[in-house]
């Protein structure tokens, strides 16, 4: 009999758990790009003096990264939460309707293309060998062992939130006189072009569109920004 492919992917759990740490990562860097290049170009318009605009800069670098991190530890653990919630449901069936179970894991692989004699003698082999393992995996694409780790996600936005921002911060200090928010703002908009390549190889999402959303958001951030500083700065508030 032809050999059967039993997993939708054969790595997907490994997959879920490094595009949890990917995202968590792109989405740190791009937010500590924008975020913190806003609230630099933001104060540098409405003042020159460099200690407001580091202060202001290392303020919303502390207090980014912190939020970064807590949200992704917040949102991880809820989808961690719901994963267990689904892995004891599916024990529990598996307990209390064995019969039941192994028809619609047999319904599963007929759904695939398999015939139904072949899709019930896959599920009947693979239930003999580690029924709970084989349900979880063609029902819920979950490894059991393998679950997605909150700390990762968090440890992996917070970081790349304070490398994010280290770009717009480092730029604006730098003794450039008039030039200064010119060159922040080239700088800024770099860093998102490769952000925004780097997601979209890590998602297989089309370049062009990747980079174009990350540019043209933290583009109208910084200009928007800036012009409430100069506003402030003209009306002398």
């Amino acid at each position: 009999m032809t050999s059967v492919k039993t997993h939708i992917e054969p790595h997907a759990t490994n997959m879920n758990e490094r595009s949890n740490w990917l995202r968590a990562a792109v989405l740190g860097a791009n937010d500590g790009i924008v975020s913190t290049a806003g609230l630099v170009v933001g104060v540098a318009g409405a003042t020159d003096a460099k200690l407001v605009i580091l202060t202001a800069g290392l303020a919303g670098i502390v207090a980014g990264a912190l939020s970064m991190a807590a949200g992704e530890y917040v949102s991880v653990s809820t989808q961690r939460d719901i994963e267990k919630s689904q892995l004891e449901k599916e024990r529990k069936e598996l307990k209390e309707f064995p019969e039941e179970e192994l028809i619609e894991l047999a319904g599963i692989y007929e759904a695939k293309g398999l015939n139904k004699d072949t899709a019930m003698i896959v599920a009947k082999e693979l239930s003999a060998k580690d029924a709970f393992a084989a349900h979880v995996d063609a029902e819920l694409n979950i490894d059991p062992n393998n679950l997605t780790n909150p700390w990762h996600a968090a440890y992996a936005s917070a970081a790349s939130f304070f490398v994010g921002a280290l770009i717009p911060v480092g730029v604006i200090m730098l003794p450039l006189g008039t030039m200064t928010v010119p060159v922040t703002f080239v700088s800024v908009v770099v860093a998102l072009v490769i952000t925004g390549v780097l997601s979209a190889k890590a998602s297989g999402a089309s370049v062009n569109k990747s980079v174009l959303r990350v540019v043209a958001g933290g583009a109208l951030a910084m200009i928007v920004t800036y012009a409430i500083g100069r506003l402030v700065n003209v009306s002398g508030l």
